[in-house]
């Protein structure tokens, strides 16, 4: 029998062993998500962090940051989901999926109508995400592919809260928005 990964509240002690499971959880070696993850927490629109830890070590990693959805009758304050980081040595336990649940738990518990990330359908839409665009959402950037964009609607979201995404400054400053080339070429062509 397999005991669930402890999923809490990340604290500054943490801080050191979250740039480490970001940095390695990363292709590009991490550095610029590991700075935007530094970045947001300075910004004050972190709205929760949380980690995994097996053996008194971290494991994974979610932030919780606020966004807006420019809707027609307001600016309505929600939740992005980003980074999402497991240890490279802890992939495939199911940590990702436990991070994935409970950041959706904080950000019902904050009252967010929806919580938005960019990431792998395949994936995510089995965990609580859909395609944002169907439900009246526009991306941010071009450069986040239509099927990469998702949403979970929570239960506070009301109709009228649609439009495009708005992502808080560290997000653009950091250039952490979307997909560069070539890959983002690459998957252009094959969809």
């Amino acid at each position: 029998m397999t005991t669930r990964p402890l999923v809490r509240p990340a604290t500054t002690a943490d801080h050191a062993a979250i740039t480490d499971v970001v940095t390695r959880a990363f292709a590009d070696d991490g550095t610029t998500v590991a700075t935007l993850v530094d970045a947001l927490r300075g910004s004050g629109h972190v709205r929760a962090e949380l980690v995994t830890e097996a053996e008194e070590s971290v494991t994974g990693h979610v932030m919780l940051s606020r966004a807006w959805v420019d809707a027609r009758r307001a600016l309505v304050e929600v939740l992005v989901l980003s980074p999402l980081s497991v240890a490279p040595e802890h992939h495939g336990r199911g940590l990702g999926t436990e991070l994935l649940g409970a950041a959706t738990d904080a950000a019902r518990g904050l009252g967010s109508p929806a919580l938005f990330l960019e990431g792998d359908p395949g994936f995510y839409s089995g965990r609580g995400f859909e395609p944002a665009t169907p439900r009246s959402f526009l991306r941010p950037s071009p450069r986040i592919p239509e099927p990469a964009f998702q949403v979970a609607v929570l239960e506070a979201h009301e109709e009228w809260m649609t439009g495009p995404l708005v992502y808080c400054d560290p997000f653009w400053v950091h250039d952490c928005v979307g997909l560069r080339d070539p890959l983002l070429a690459s998957l252009e062509a094959s969809g």
